[in-house]
Formats: C-alpha cells, sequence, structure tokens
C-alpha cells in the first residue's frame, strides 16, 4: 500500500483514497448509484457514520433512506434538529422537558412537561428555525467523553433524565452528540449534517407537537398525517399513568429496581391492566345484543392472554363466554395464495376461509349447534374432533385473530351483534426523554422469546422474518383500529427488564456477518439499558407469562 493511502473495496472493485478521508466522501461519490441518500457507510462489516474518517483498508457498502438503520438515523437526527430549534427559540430548559412520547403514524408526538409550553407563534418559529439549520448545513458532531464528563454536561443543562440514565452505565465513556451550541445523547447512529434532513413538518397537536417525518418505504417524500383519535387517547392514558407513578424513563425503572420497589410496582401495574379488562367486560354486558366479541391486534401484542382474561371478566357478568381462534379457519396450506414473491401469504384475509366462518357464526346466531374446527398446523390441515357450540341467552364468543377488526371477515353478521376491541403493545417507558422505545421493539422481544421457547426458533429466523410480520400488519391490522369500540394496551412497564434475560442469549447466538447481525447488535445495546428483573416476580396469568412461560392459561 503506498503510505498515507488505503485500499476500499466497493461493489467488487479496488479504489485507492486518502487515509483520514470522510467517509461522506466517499458516499457523495457513490450517490448517483442510489435511489435514497446514503445515511451510513458499513465497514468490515460494522456501521459507521458519515462524519467518520478511513482509517485502514477494508470493504465498504452503502445504507440508504430506504434501509431500516438508515431511515432510523433520519429519524433521530430530525429529533435532534428539533430539540435544537426549541433551544434556540425557547431555551435550553425547554428543549430538556420536551419529551418524544411515541409514534402516531408518520408523526412522533412531542409533550412538554408541566411548566413548559410553546404557543402557536413559538411554534411557527421552531419550524423556521429548523429550516434555518437545514440551510445552514451545520455539522453534527461526535465525541466521547468520560462517564464522569457527560454526566456533569447533562447536569449542567437540566437534562436530569440521562443523569439518571447514565448511573447506571457500565461502559466508561459516553458518546455525546453536538449540533452548534446544543448539546445531547441519541441511541444509535445520526447524520453528519442538518442539511441531510430536509423533509419533515413541524405540527401543533393536542397540547403538545407533531414532527412529521417520511416513512422508510418514500424517504423522500412527506406522508399526510393521520391524527388515529382513539389510538392517541389510550397512549395519553399509557403515557400519563407512568408520569404519574414516577417511571417514565429507563434510569425511573432502574431506580424502582434498585430501591427493591419492584414487586409492588409489577402488582400495581398488574391491577391497573385486570382494572382496564374488568371495564371493557363491563361495557360489553351492558350492550344489548353482543354475542360476537372480536379481538384484533399486531404480532406478539398478548392477544391469547387477553382473550383469556376478558372471559373472566365476562363471566363475573353472568356470560358464559367461548374462545375461537381465527386461525382455525385457515384454508389448507395447498390452497393458501401466493404473495407477490410466490410465497404462502397466511397474513392475507384470503388465506381464511371467510365463507365457512360467516356461515358457521350465522348458525350460531340463529341458535343451531355448530361443529368448529380446528387447524392442524403440522398437517396444514383444517379438522374437526366434536367441538360442538351452541349459543344460549348468556353465551358469548370471544373471536381472537388479525383480521378480527375487518368487517369483511364477518361481513354477514349485524353490527350490534359485534363488539371490536384493538390490542397492541404500545410502549409508553423512554430510554430517556428524547430517546423513544419503539412499540415494535418490545413487540420483536416478546415475539423472540416466546419462539424459541415454544417453537425452537432462533432469533437470527424471528428478525428475518419480522420485515414481512411487520407488512402484513401495515396492510391488514392497522388500517382499521380507528373502528374499535375499544383499545388494550398490554405493554407493561416493567417487561423489558424481565425479557433481559431471556432475550440477550438469543441475540449473542447470532453471528457477525449473518444478514440479522447489525439488529441483534442494537437490540443488545439497547437492554444495556436495563437492569434484570426475574421472572418469579409475575403472577401467573400476567400477560408477560404468554412470552417468558408460567402462564395458568397455557
Amino acid at each position: 500500500m503506498v503510505m498515507g493511502m488505503v485500499r476500499i473495496h466497493i461493489d467488487g472493485k479496488e479504489k485507492l483514497y486518502e487515509e483520514g478521508i470522510k467517509y461522506e466522501i466517499i458516499a457523495k461519490e457513490y450517490q448517483h448509484l442510489y435511489k435514497e441518500p446514503i445515511a451510513l457507510v458499513i465497514i468490515n462489516g460494522k456501521i459507521r457514520e458519515l462524519m467518520k474518517r478511513v482509517d485502514r483498508d477494508c470493504e465498504l457498502t452503502f445504507a440508504t433512506y430506504g434501509d431500516a438503520i438508515g431511515h432510523k438515523t433520519y429519524v433521530r437526527s430530525a429529533i435532534m434538529l428539533l430539540m435544537k430549534a426549541i433551544k434556540d427559540v425557547a431555551g435550553y430548559e425547554t428543549a430538556a422537558e420536551t419529551k418524544v412520547e411515541f409514534a402516531i403514524g408518520a408523526g412522533y408526538y412531542c409533550r412538554f412537561r408541566k411548566g413548559f409550553s410553546l404557543d402557536e407563534k413559538q411554534i411557527v418559529r421552531v419550524k423556521e428555525r429548523m429550516q434555518e439549520l437545514v440551510e445552514a448545513d451545520l455539522a453534527i458532531t461526535k465525541k466521547a467523553y468520560p462517564a464522569e464528563e457527560a454526566i456533569a454536561l447533562f447536569k449542567k443543562y437540566g437534562m436530569n433524565d440521562k443523569v439518571k440514565l447514565f448511573r447506571y452505565r457500565r461502559s466508561s465513556t459516553i458518546n455525546v452528540y453536538c449540533l452548534g451550541d446544543y448539546y445531547d445523547y441519541y441511541y444509535g447512529y445520526m447524520l453528519p449534517s442538518t442539511g441531510y434532513i430536509s423533509c419533515f413538518d413541524l405540527l401543533s397537536y393536542e397540547n403538545g407537537l407533531i414532527l412529521l417525518l417520511p416513512e422508510k418505504e418514500e424517504p423522500e417524500k412527506l406522508p399526510v398525517f393521520e391524527p388515529r383519535k382513539k389510538l392517541f387517547q389510550t397512549l395519553m392514558q399509557a403515557g400519563q399513568w407512568v408520569e404519574e407513578i414516577g417511571i417514565d424513563t429507563v434510569g425511573d425503572l432502574n431506580d424502582q429496581i434498585c430501591g427493591g420497589n419492584i414487586a409492588d410496582m409489577i402488582l400495581v401495574q398488574e391491577a391497573l391492566q385486570e382494572r382496564r379488562i374488568g371495564e371493557i367486560a363491563r361495557d360489553i354486558a351492558r350492550r344489548e345484543g353482543v354475542k360476537f366479541v372480536m379481538i384484533a391486534g399486531p404480532s406478539s401484542s398478548g392477544k391469547t392472554t387477553f382473550s383469556h382474561r376478558l372471559s373472566i371478566q365476562l363471566r363475573t357478568y353472568g356470560m358464559r363466554p367461548h374462545t375461537i381462534g381465527l386461525d382455525n379457519y385457515y384454508l389448507n396450506h395447498d390452497s393458501t395464495p401466493l404473495d407477490e414473491d410466490g410465497n404462502p401469504d397466511y397474513e392475507c384475509l384470503e388465506a381464511l376461509d371467510v365463507e365457512q366462518f360467516n356461515q358457521d357464526m350465522a348458525e350460531l346466531l340463529a341458535g343451531k349447534s355448530v361443529e368448529l374446527p380446528t387447524f392442524n398446523f403440522k398437517t396444514g390441515k383444517r379438522e374437526y374432533n366434536g367441538r360442538t357450540v351452541k349459543l344460549g341467552p348468556d353465551d358469548i364468543l370471544v373471536i381472537e385473530g388479525i383480521h378480527g377488526l375487518n368487517e369483511k371477515m364477518s361481513h354477514s353478521l349485524p353490527a350490534e351483534s359485534k363488539y371490536k376491541i384493538y390490542i397492541s403493545a404500545l410502549t409508553c417507558l423512554n430510554v430517556d426523554e428524547h430517546n423513544r422505545i419503539p412499540t415494535t421493539d418490545g413487540r420483536l422481544l416478546r415475539r423472540m422469546v416466546r419462539d424459541a421457547r415454544t417453537r425452537g426458533a432462533s432469533a437470527q429466523k424471528t428478525i428475518e422474518m419480522w420485515a414481512s410480520v411487520r407488512r402484513g400488519e401495515e396492510k391488514y391490522i392497522f388500517p382499521f383500529q380507528e373502528q374499535a369500540d375499544a383499545m388494550f394496551n398490554s405493554a407493561l412497564v416493567y417487561e423489558l427488564a424481565v425479557l433481559k434475560q431471556y432475550a440477550e442469549p438469543l441475540l449473542f447466538s447470532i453471528k457477525k456477518g449473518e444478514p440479522e447481525y447489525h439488529e441483534a447488535k442494537r437490540l443488545l445495546k439497547f437492554l444495556e439499558y436495563f437492569l434484570g428483573v426475574s421472572s418469579e416476580e409475575l403472577p401467573k396469568n400476567s400477560l408477560c407469562r404468554e412470552f417468558v412461560g408460567g402462564s395458568c392459561f397455557e
């Protein structure tokens, strides 16, 4: 190698570059070959930010805004841009007291702590300031501080959530990002400058803000914001509850664990969920003519345990519930429709025998006895094993499946005979004020742990199929959630501390070089924030037990 030069292999070709050149410069050279903007580089299998410099011979590939890691990087950088603009308009303290709560579609809801707010004029000014910062193309820099120095820095700027978080930090250094005169911490990678964050909008919404950003599928196009009022209300209720009990960040949770209070906190959280299930059961009991409770939700939302617990609550109102899984109405697998790649599409509505389901339910509603099917997943065929049901005056069917809220699934049944429930694990715990925990991460960890326990599936397999699962949810579940009569949030404030010890060994089994390796590393880094909690503390009917085992409903 020529002194002061490095050899970089890109797309099977070798090129010489000066040692110390920024990856950003190399990315710009190759940008014309990619439809979406390049966000990151992958060097010898390791993800690197564009602000970093080349220091050795390597093999290089690119990640764009259209990739999952690239899109997350865009979102993270846009949040820092927002916080810098809030700081410039209203001061550091206001930015420190702005919490990134949750996602509503492509919008990220940000709420102000008590005593802090922005009026309409200030919100307009914040948006203008964001645009000014983008046009200025200011550098986003990263520096590793000794942990004590980083904690002192965040204490100086009133970011007490980060001070609390880093109290449990095992590493001796902390990466701090800087944008002009604004310092912050972010869990994950960042873009090299504000000029990369060109597509966004800022809206005033429900005593807070919506930061609207492009979705991964169309990373340079701003979508229309869909309010989803029922979902928003459910998320707000959960957020207010965690704030009331003083556990709305991982640092708060770790404090409770260290203080020996987690057992009581588990019981309080479980009691809260039981109260909500009881409220839904009471609402069902008060509605005349309801015979079908239709439950739907995304993967690993806890539909099975919820169905059992709801059934118990319904019995306290004199009802006789019978649980049915829509999966039992799958077509025989040799008749399953194929997706665009030629693979069986088990997620689509057409994979179910919709007409047979409607015929059976209509006959039950008419007072007839009906033999219900069971699907044998080993043989891939529907079977009849003598399970006969007849609906009397007090009988009610609790039906669970991903298409439960889709009117086409139960098109022949009268509207007044159906009560629809949407369930999801809507995580309201944050890493810190500016680092939210996506609900999909919680569900992915739930599914990973459960699949390993019940199906012998590896973490690699679960991660591999997750993108397909998510596409199915976006297409077949989320569009119908606002049609629900009730929403139930199955997330438990403590559950990630419990899942941690089950998930970590599974994630460590994914080897470097595997396509799922980067996602596994991201989740392992995420779980490092949590102190572990033993599952022995969990009640036998806890929704968390559906995933870690030991449920009384298994």
